[in-house]
């Protein structure tokens, strides 16, 4: 089993989080901890730790302070950072400390799962031990970054998934196939194919817009808004 630590400022939310971790195979909730000082002294006494999932707004301090302090003290657990911190400092901060992943509040329970399979995936490969040959090696680099977006179809790349699932997570409102080709950089036939996608996995709601002649505009707008 992996040792799975809980770290979430919001008790309700560490126990949203650590029952989604129970529900995937092959992995236990070994504690939880709603601020720094508790999620160290976890680390320094828990019998077996595997991976933390960590919050980055904690009440005594952040997330990132708790994984420096851990390096600092010689524990190499692997971390996921699972926070609604989005600005780009953090998430490089947290890439530069180590960090396996990074997911943004709120997510479903597909999207915690997808990184925790492929986080196992990951300790599979490594276990094997002994040298790599590049194949290999890409398969560790890739392992985490392919689980952005889970399930997708064939032909359907998760760079592109991410991409337009954070311009609609990120937008003040509804936007069109259009306006997310214009952000992304993607072509608006693109951009359509992996809206239509997330409306059918639940994640966008798809709202029409209405003018004065013609067929009304599709619009999108990520599931968890009003």
């Amino acid at each position: 089993m992996i040792e799975v630590l809980v770290v979430d400022d919001d008790s309700r939310v560490a126990r949203v989080n650590a029952a989604y971790v129970e529900k995937v195979p092959g992995f236990h909730v070994a504690g939880e901890a709603h601020d720094a000082a508790e999620a160290l002294r976890q680390v320094e006494t828990l019998p077996r730790l595997d991976l933390v999932l960590m919050d980055h707004y904690l009440p005594d301090g952040t997330g990132l302070a708790v994984v420096r302090e851990m390096r600092r003290r010689g524990h190499q657990t692997d971390v996921i950072m699972v926070t609604a911190a989005r600005d780009v400092t953090t998430v490089q901060a947290a890439m530069r400390h180590g960090a396996l992943q990074y997911l943004v509040k709120p997510f479903a329970f597909a999207g915690l799962r997808a990184k925790l399979e492929a986080y196992a995936e990951l300790r599979r490969t490594l276990d094997g031990g002994g040298e790599a040959e590049q194949a290999q090696v890409d398969r560790i680099f890739g392992a985490l970054s392919a689980a952005s977006e889970p399930g997708l179809p064939k032909g359907h790349s998760p760079t592109t998934a991410e991409l337009v699932r954070q311009a609609l997570m990120n937008a003040e409102g509804a936007l069109s196939a259009q306006e997310i080709a214009e952000r992304t950089g993607v072509s608006r036939q693109t951009a359509q194919r992996y809206l239509k996608l997330l409306e059918r996995t639940g994640r966008a709601r798809l709202t029409l817009k209405y003018g004065d002649a013609g067929r009304p505009e599709h619009r999108y707008v990520w599931a968890t808004r009003g």
